[in-house]
């Protein structure tokens, strides 16, 4: 029943309902006979909206039948309005002024059953619907969490699978950059594994994880590479959600200088502005057949990520565009922190 939940309020709201219309009477009788009046009146309304709760709303309301319900609750009214006006009858013995005056506007107190009652309904309604969209968004919340862990779940292996591929390839060389290589993969793999691990991280520490991996891509491919970075403006205490940017300067790598022999080039620029970043990466595509051949083999899952993530952290507040030329890759991403 719906008075089994938030007893203690229902209790509160129909004692001061009380204390209002004792309050409200002024009519020449005694004390006793004014309280003992708001309690009849507000027992009967209570009876009212209660049926009415338990019963008509659920019966016939739920089920979209709105004539049946109409008629039950005015047939309520007229069901309950006879005997509060007997039971005042009785309590007013010695004030037959009063006691006509109730058989005569026997309609006033008909009318007041129905506004409670209509009233009563427009209450529920409101309830249940503030109770459904907390419920709504609850749940949205939980759902948003639980595929945004999904999605950083899969751009972990996805980044680890690359890195390791790059210490595998300084192993064979017998390079002497193996232990600077280790050394900054150690410092990206903690970042990635304890500091990511909320909504929100300094966004010093985003560029900074993005500086070891760049330094790393230097090491693997040597000086017949031209990788930049450059970083314009103020990062303050700015945050951002970790691991926005590294799903695009993977892809530059793995689908842009991978497929070159030489003369590649990955140019990065970070933009910082009025609470808002803009990312700017431009590479050469390299060989078409090989670029082909790499794509087929990737299955592009950390751009597809990175795209759902942007929509569900910063929806409208964030603008992603990629074009293509000839041989030229441009992605320019601006986002809207604060």
């Amino acid at each position: 029943m719906v008075f089994e939940k938030d007893r203690n309020l229902h209790l509160l709201f129909w004692i001061l309902m009380c204390v209002f219309l004792f309050v409200m009477d002024k009519t020449e009788s005694q004390y006793w006979i004014r309280i003992t009046r708001s309690f009849i009146s507000v027992g009967f309304f209570a009876l009212i909206v209660y049926i009415n709760w338990n019963i008509l709303i659920p019966k016939f309301l739920k089920q979209r039948n709105w004539v049946l319900y109409l008629t039950s609750l005015i047939f309520l009214a007229f069901l309950v309005t006879p005997p509060q006006v007997f039971a005042l009858f009785l309590l007013y013995e010695d004030y037959p002024k009063f006691q006509q005056a109730f058989f005569e506007k026997q309609n006033i107190l008909l009318f007041q059953a129905i506004f409670v009652g209509a009233s009563s309904t427009a209450f529920k309604i409101t309830q249940d619907w503030l109770s459904h969209e907390r419920d709504r968004k609850e749940l949205q919340s939980q759902n948003l969490a639980s595929e945004l862990n999904f999605l950083k779940s899969q751009i972990n292996p996805h980044f680890l699978f690359n890195t390791l591929n790059n210490l595998y390839a300084l192993s064979l060389k017998k390079s002497d950059q193996a232990p600077e290589t280790v050394l900054k993969l150690s410092e990206m793999m903690r970042y990635m594994l304890y500091e990511c691990n909320v909504e929100k991280v300094p966004l010093s520490k985003e560029i900074n994880y993005l500086k070891n991996y760049l330094q790393l891509e230097k090491i693997r491919l040597g000086q017949n590479f031209d990788i930049q970075f450059d970083v314009h403006g103020s990062v303050g205490d700015l945050e951002i959600a970790p691991l926005m940017f590294i799903p695009f300067i993977e892809n530059s790598f793995k689908h842009g200088m991978n497929n070159l022999i030489s003369d590649g080039f990955v140019h990065i620029k970070l933009f910082i502005e009025e609470g808002a970043i803009w990312m700017k990466i431009t590479n050469n595509s390299g060989n078409e057949i090989l670029k082909k051949e790499s794509k087929k083999n990737s299955g592009g899952i950390g751009l597809i990520n990175i795209k759902r993530r942007l929509k569900l952290i910063y929806p409208n507040k964030h603008k992603l565009k990629i074009e293509q030329t000839k041989n030229i890759y441009t992605v320019n991403l601006n986002i809207q922190l604060i």
